[in-house]
């Protein structure tokens, strides 16, 4: 019999494998997918505990979580990038709550959780969204009348719009066209009463192994 071990990984008191008697390669996945798994449990527990919150919006975090991933799917777009419309606000789960808006550098927050745990395809949009928003008001005067009042009081929270030479850094960033097309879905994903897939509809991709991290060298800045 091969080695014998007790892998635990995730947030409960349930997510226990048992690996018995594995060759050293077969031993090495079970644990890595034990890892990815952990990932979508700890995930799916934030929405639990956290996704009932409105932050002074008229939907929930999760409902406007699944509207902005629903829009980037209906809109063609990639895997990734449907992944980081569902998660681009997770920084709201992981900090506490500085303004009735919520946690205000929560791009930046879940940004750097995901870069953890996923591709940059993934993360990069994320970290970049508020950051887009800002851009966006940069460029189009009548940009900001188009915000809810929400997302128009973290504006004036986040720094108010760029000025000329944060603009140009913006647009130097590798996943600034990514951020800004979330920056659309995250905008428009905010409709009261919308029939929209649950989050268990976005299980294949969290646990899309192409869209993690686990076995990849996480790149520096």
């Amino acid at each position: 019999m091969g080695n014998l071990r007790l892998v635990c990984r995730g947030v409960g008191p349930n997510l226990f494998v048992l690996v018995a008697g594995l060759p050293s390669g077969q031993d090495a996945a079970v644990e890595e997918q034990t890892s990815v798994d952990s990932v979508v449990y700890e995930i799916l527990g934030f929405f639990a505990e956290r996704g009932h919150a409105k932050y002074s919006e008229r939907v929930t975090m999760e409902q406007h979580a699944r509207q902005a991933a629903a829009l980037a799917q209906a809109a063609g777009a990639s895997n990734s990038l449907v992944l980081a419309a569902l998660l681009h606000d997770l920084g709201h789960f992981l900090g506490e709550q500085d303004s009735e808006f919520g946690v205000t550098a929560h791009g930046e927050t879940g940004g750097a959780w995901l870069a953890e745990r996923f591709v940059d395809e993934v993360s990069e949009p994320v970290r970049l969204h508020v950051s887009a928003k800002r851009y966006r008001c940069h460029v189009d005067s009548a940009y900001e009348a188009e915000l809810s009042p929400a997302s128009i009081g973290t504006l004036r929270l986040q720094g108010g719009p760029m000025s000329v030479d944060e603009a140009a850094a913006f647009r130097a960033e590798p996943f600034a066209e990514d951020a800004l097309k979330l920056r659309g879905w995250d905008d428009s994903g905010k409709v009261v009463g919308l029939d929209i897939p649950p989050i268990d509809f976005w299980l294949p991709l969290l646990k899309d192994p192409a869209l993690r991290r686990v076995g990849r060298e996480v790149s520096k800045p």
